[in-house]
């Protein structure tokens, strides 16, 4: 049913595949009679869904992988997909009941930028997946660290339609700076390949529906209880019913 994930993992994969059609140099290592082909390096901010495939696909093209996110407890998930996961202490950490990182304070995300400005420098393309729920997505590379990135590498800023991580992106623009970063912001990289968005969108609806569905009785039964009913329900009887909602 959780059609942000199904969608969010598309976005992860086209972000990878539309900085392939960008770069200037191959992904994978390659011993030639010419010489070796050095892989390229990517850093993945930001271990969600996107993000995860961001890795996923980036490592399966051969590219050398690194990885940040606030959240400690998915340094795991990052080694397990042959990534190197980059620490950055930020202080007491943690996650949200849905599993996602909480806002971090100006003073952690100065500290944040600092630590991954090194890892953006010796990076040929950056993508950052940073988002909040109803709220303007974090800035999290500055032209500060724009700065010390090499001419010619690739950013892509999936958060680029609710606010944008990276300064400077522009929601459906390509942007390059004084020094020759290439900045992408995407719009609606979900539906970069259609076919499959459509076909897991319509999955996600089927799911939905059908949970509510009594087939015996052949009509809709709705628990109050429900744990799924009671996060899709916004208003009843007149009145906003969601937590996340009211006023």
């Amino acid at each position: 049913m959780d059609a942000l994930s199904s969608q969010a993992n598309l976005a992860g994969y086209a972000a990878v595949t539309m900085a392939t059609d960008r770069m200037t140099k191959i992904l994978p290592m390659m011993m030639t009679p010419a010489g070796t082909i050095s892989p390229a390096r990517f850093f993945i901010i930001g271990v969600g869904v996107a993000g995860l495939q961001a890795i996923a696909t980036a490592k399966r093209l051969g590219a050398r992988v690194e990885a940040f996110d606030t959240r400690p407890v998915v340094e795991e998930q990052v080694k397990s997909l042959g990534a190197k996961f980059v620490k950055v202490d930020l202080g007491e950490m943690g996650q949200t009941d849905q599993g996602y990182a909480k806002e971090l304070t100006p003073e952690q995300l100065d500290k944040q930028r600092q630590e991954m400005a090194k890892a953006c420098a010796r990076a040929d393309v950056v993508i950052t997946t940073a988002k909040l729920f109803g709220r303007k997505a974090p800035l999290i590379l500055n032209n500060e660290v724009l700065d010390q990135m090499q001419p010619g590498s690739i950013l892509i800023d999936l958060a680029v339609e609710s606010g944008g991580n990276v300064e400077g992106s522009k929601v459906g623009e390509e942007v390059v700076t004084n020094n020759g970063v290439r900045i992408i912001g995407p719009e609606n990289l979900e539906g970069y390949y259609p076919k499959d968005a459509t076909l897991m969108l319509a999955s996600n609806f089927y799911n939905l529906i059908e949970h509510f569905w009594d087939a015996e009785a052949q009509e809709f039964q709705y628990d109050a209880d429900d744990e799924i009913l009671n996060g899709c329900l916004i208003t009843k009887g007149g009145a906003i019913v969601h937590e996340r909602f009211k006023s």
